[in-house]
């Protein structure tokens, strides 16, 4: 029935307003723009980073790029892995129905512990992750500090 009345629902609304927002982010991204097009050209690896033993650990997903793209500084404390993914072949006539994977150049930058020998950071490359391993100053390795129990009367 046409013109039957329904029960209003704030869920509907919130969905129509999702869907009008995704639209002209859509079209804001469809590089009609300098802006939207630097936007979509951006993107920044996902990067993780931990200890393991006496080694600190820095992996960044970094799926579809060749490694002979990708370059790994240390200057100071601060250690940059930047790269591009690019294209296979640019198709300007092309009309996407879905598009999330950007293509274009990134950079990250971590703060490194101090007393980190960046000549000892040894980096490899496997599954589309990069992984950098480097030795911890000794300062910095956790140790565990024994007890000592006084016999009790």
């Amino acid at each position: 029935m046409a013109g039957a009345l329904q029960t209003w629902s704030p869920f509907r609304q919130m969905e129509r307003f999702r869907r009008e927002v995704d639209e002209l982010f859509d079209r804001f991204m469809s590089g009609a723009t300098d802006t939207g097009r630097w936007l979509r050209d951006r993107w920044h690896p996902a990067i993780e980073s931990f200890v393991e033993g006496d080694t600190m650990v820095v992996r960044a997903d970094l799926p579809g790029i060749d490694p002979d793209k990708v370059e790994v500084t240390v200057n100071g404390d601060l250690l940059t892995i930047s790269g591009s993914r690019e294209a296979a072949k640019e198709e300007k006539d092309r009309d996407y129905m879905y598009r999330e994977v950007i293509y274009g150049s990134f950079e990250r930058t971590l703060h490194l512990p101090s007393g980190i020998d960046r000549d000892q950071i040894k980096a490899s490359y496997s599954n589309g992750v990069l992984e950098l391993r480097m030795p911890l100053p000794r300062e910095m390795v956790s140790r565990k500090v024994p007890i000592e129990i006084e016999h009790r009367k």
